[in-house]
């Protein structure tokens, strides 16, 4: 796995500094992350299957593709490249909102992110890169939340505490949601 750098920050989403990823996980320390939510015309949620090799998470489902901004990389422009190395397109992303969660994996990873969570609305091709995505689908808001409540363990902890905060700014847009 390459080296990277992520960018910490203060809970006022404030820069305090950088430190090689793998380590800003192990401390744990709260870092700047995002996540990206994309939704098609019939108001159907795009999600992705980590890919099995992932260094936490592998195999699990989760938002349309997450990451964290290099240092000195604006975080929506961040978002972009991340959907386009993940998942072969990109599409205009709006903010939706942000939020701090942070959570332990078996492994000894600490996610403790900072996360702003983007969403856009695509219908065209999509080409994930297998290194990263096992598997993708498109999916109902009630159908997702009907599988978080039946099959928990198959999706990825911080997509858990996302995807109601999603629901009530989803409630307040004029995106369509099935």
């Amino acid at each position: 796995m390459d080296s990277q750098e992520v960018i910490l920050v203060d809970e006022m989403d404030r820069e305090v500094g950088t430190m090689e990823k793998m380590d800003a996980h192990y401390t744990p320390n709260l870092h700047r992350a995002f996540s990206v939510f994309v939704f098609n015309t019939k108001g159907q949620m795009m999600l992705q299957q980590r890919a099995k090799n992932k260094y936490h998470s592998g195999g699990l489902w989760t938002n349309t593709c997450c990451s964290h901004p290099f240092p000195s990389e604006k975080t929506e422009a961040a978002a972009l490249r991340r959907l386009q190395e993940e998942m072969g397109f990109t599409t205009t992303l709006t903010k939706a909102f942000e939020f701090i969660y942070q959570a332990d994996f078996d492994n000894g990873l600490t996610e403790y992110e900072y996360d702003h969570v983007f969403i856009g609305l695509y219908d065209g091709e999509v080409l994930p890169v297998r290194e990263e995505v096992e598997n993708y689908c498109y999916k109902s808001f009630e159908e997702v939340k009907s599988d978080l409540q039946q099959t928990p363990w198959m999706y990825t902890e911080w997509f858990k505490i996302a995807l109601p905060k999603l629901e009530v700014f989803m409630a307040g847009t004029a995106l369509l949601v099935v």
